[in-house]
């Protein structure tokens, strides 16, 4: 197809405020919306999903690619025996210097429960809010023994440990980790970690990023983020443990806990048998900083993702909190994925819905004999939970003279573990970036590792494919004025609810055919819009038809943010990204999901027309994305960026704010994705498409790139 013939001009202009806006994006998602889970009609559907979605939760925190596995130079003391288990205070490093701390209870030296071949299973137990350490008052412990949902004095009290003390009893090696701010594990403060509601003076420094910043936000590292990580090093110390089996390895938790059950669960295959309790859920997905970070739960939600797990046997329950519609909404489509992957007696959800939000001696009654099925304790395996000998404060804490707490804490800490993480990120991206020179199969094989990691988390941002055209609705708004040749269209995406109108501008040829799309941000005055179009319609010489493509708004601002220019984001005080865009689309993704119908619609009307996208740096981005998915339906992408890159956004209410973006080499790194089509490139400072090229090259497409 030529590259250069009669176009149409196409002029996308995205507003910010509006009536149209408000039927388009509706009401912005929160955490305690409703999440649905759609089980797909086949295997190979279920698959290609999962496969989506794990990418997804890697991605969101900041585990994709994966940092390098450190050291853990863990260190055991102060053994308390019991009846029936031991006890052991346990710290490692999850990354340099970063201390885990937390309590491992193994079975006594004379249980043979579990016992094969000399080794145990072993369960993970992150503990929840409330800690590891959570003491029931008298008050609250008498209501919980009146109401059956605590038997005893003494593990009644210490609900959390009761579990990891009676797994032990059963033959489990059993880990309870310290969540972040929570008992020993005080280098991120508490406050920071679960309480974050303004944002920290620190926060704006560029230099030295700490949590909840925007550079944070950037590459997405977050308190989640951290926690999972610390979970799955928590697993690694469990399984190179001399006395445990790596072959059998559990995870169960309670509330926050069963959050990170969930996330570990799906993401970390040597898990063998879960038990997320009190978050697999259609209803509130989890309300603290810790349980939520940018992109987790766009489009899916706890249920879905807890159904990654599956075909391994997970359990649950449905008490009286958020969970309590699991039994009609949720769980019946996690039996129909067990069914359809063939294993339907591995899901279950225990009724506990006479008890408000728990993880008490009934819940875990229901989950003791799971754990013993599935990690294959047999005999006379004691399922039944007994009492034991309280442990004191001190038995408790991990840190003493001899095992001194670290002294690196807070902001500096936080710094340190940001600059970690971002350093493992760098090098193994910029690992990833083709080398041309490297020979034709070799290149090739990097491009397609490229591909996959710095690609799948562009996906993952951008998260739409090509429409077809019967997901498209297009209605004629009105004719233009006499001489004007202005036709204004109304286009609108049946599933996706994306609206965008577009104007229809005629040259004076008539036979001309192809379409040049400029995509445009503009106000709310209307004035502004048909200036735009006089403008556009200008440049046209007789011989090219101009089309002007007008979006509409994208959701109202909050009221203390009126400008047209800034993302919607939901009603919430508190200071964090991740509460908006952990279930929200950012405003250049729904622009980015205008434009793809926009040219989807122009592909379709008229399949023979050359189609070229021009965009400057007001809409680089969204039109960058969606030149990258339109692959060769674009024939040409110019781009004028001006040297804008998405790294240079102050907060996240700015509407280029793309969270991630540094992570994945920033606009170069998008761009890079539309190789091997053509483009063409002005604005930038020399050697800053570098990237561009070698991918290019790379591609054997060098050709079809042009850098002024």
């Amino acid at each position: 197809m030529p590259r250069f013939i009669a176009w149409t001009f196409v002029i996308v202009s995205f507003l910010s405020a509006g009536t149209t806006s408000q039927a388009q994006a509706g009401k912005l998602k929160t955490l305690n919306d409703h999440f649905p889970f759609t089980v797909p009609d086949s295997v190979d559907r279920w698959n290609d999903r999962a496969d989506a979605l794990r990418r997804r939760v890697l991605v969101a925190t900041g585990l994709w690619p994966m940092p390098d596995r450190t050291p853990l130079q863990p260190v055991l003391h102060g053994k308390i025996r019991r009846d029936g288990f031991t006890v052991e205070k346990v710290y490692f490093q999850s990354l340099p210097g970063h201390f885990v701390t937390g309590m491992l209870f193994r079975p006594a030296a004379d249980n043979s429960f579990g016992l094969v071949d000399g080794k145990r299973p072993a369960v993970l137990s992150p503990h929840g809010h409330g800690g590891r350490t959570m003491r029931l008052s008298d008050g609250e412990l008498a209501k919980q023994i009146q109401s059956g949902g605590e038997v005893f004095e003494n593990s009644g009290r210490y609900p959390k440990l009761a579990r990891c003390a009676h797994l032990a009893r059963m033959g489990c090696v059993t880990l309870i980790f310290d969540m972040l701010g929570y008992a020993d594990s005080m280098q991120i403060e508490f406050e920071t970690a679960h309480r974050h509601a303004q944002a920290r003076p620190e926060e704006s420094d560029r230099e030295q990023p700490c949590l909840y910043s925007i550079d944070a936000d950037l590459n997405l590292q977050s308190v989640m983020g951290l926690q999972t990580w610390n979970a799955i090093r928590a697993l690694d110390f469990l399984a190179e443990l001399p006395d445990v089996d790596p072959d059998r390895l559990g995870v169960t938790g309670g509330s926050g806990g069963g959050t990170q059950t969930i996330l570990l669960g799906a993401i970390d295959p040597r898990i063998k048998v879960g038990f997320p309790n009190g978050m697999v859920s259609t209803s509130m997905q989890g309300g603290c900083y810790c349980e939520n970070c940018n992109y987790l739960r766009i489009g899916t939600g706890n249920v879905e993702l807890a159904a990654l797990f599956a075909p391994k046997p997970q359990g649950m329950t449905a008490a009286n909190d958020w969970t309590k519609a699991m039994l009609r909404d949720g769980y019946p489509e996690l039996q129909k994925l067990y069914a359809m992957l063939g294993a339907d007696g591995n899901v279950m959800c225990g009724d506990v819905l006479r008890f408000p939000h728990n993880y008490n001696y009934v819940t875990r009654a229901m989950m003791y004999p799971w754990m013993a099925k599935h990690l294959g304790l047999s005999g006379d395996v004691p399922l039944v939970e007994g009492d034991f000998e309280p442990l004191s404060e001190a038995d408790m804490k991990v840190w003493d003279d001899d095992h001194p707490a670290p002294t690196e804490v807070g902001i500096p800490h936080e710094r340190k573990v940001l600059a970690w993480w971002k350093q493992q990120s760098d090098r193994k991206l910029n690992a990833l970036i083709p080398d041309p020179t490297a020979g034709i199969d070799a290149a090739a094989k990097q491009l397609a590792e490229y591909r996959r990691v710095v690609g799948g988390a562009w996906r993952v941002i951008f998260d739409r494919s090509m429409p077809v055209a019967q997901d498209l609705v297009v209605t004629k708004r009105n004719e233009g004025a006499a001489g004007d040749r202005v036709v204004r269209y109304r286009l609108e995406h049946r599933d996706w609810k994306t609206v965008v109108e577009f104007d229809v501008v005629a040259g004076d040829n008539t036979g001309a055919v192809g379409h040049v799309v400029v995509p445009k941000t503009v106000g709310r005055d209307a004035a502004q819009r048909d200036a735009i179009v006089k403008s556009v319609a200008a440049q046209g010489d007789g011989a090219k038809t101009v089309v002007a493509y007008l979006a509409p708004a994208i959701g109202a601002a909050r009221d203390a943010m009126e400008s047209e220019h800034q993302q919607p984001l939901i009603d919430d005080k508190r200071s964090y990204s991740g509460l908006t865009f952990g279930y929200n689309r950012p405003l250049a993704v729904k622009r980015f999901e205008q434009l793809l119908c926009v040219l989807a619609y122009l592909d379709h009307s008229t399949p023979d027309g050359p189609l070229t996208l021009v965009a400057d740096s007001s809409s680089c981005i969204s039109s960058a994305a969606a030149a990258v998915v339109a692959g060769d339906v674009v024939d040409e992408f110019r781009l004028n960026s001006g040297g804008f890159r998405l790294s240079s956004v102050t907060d996240y209410s700015d509407e280029h704010f793309v969270p991630g973006a540094a992570k994945y080499f920033d606009l170069p790194g998008l761009l890079s994705l539309r190789a091997p089509n053509a483009l063409s490139i002005q604005g930038e400072a020399e050697g800053a498409m570098g990237l561009v090229q070698k991918v290019y090259a790379a591609a054997g497409a060098a050709d079809n790139l042009t850098v002024e």
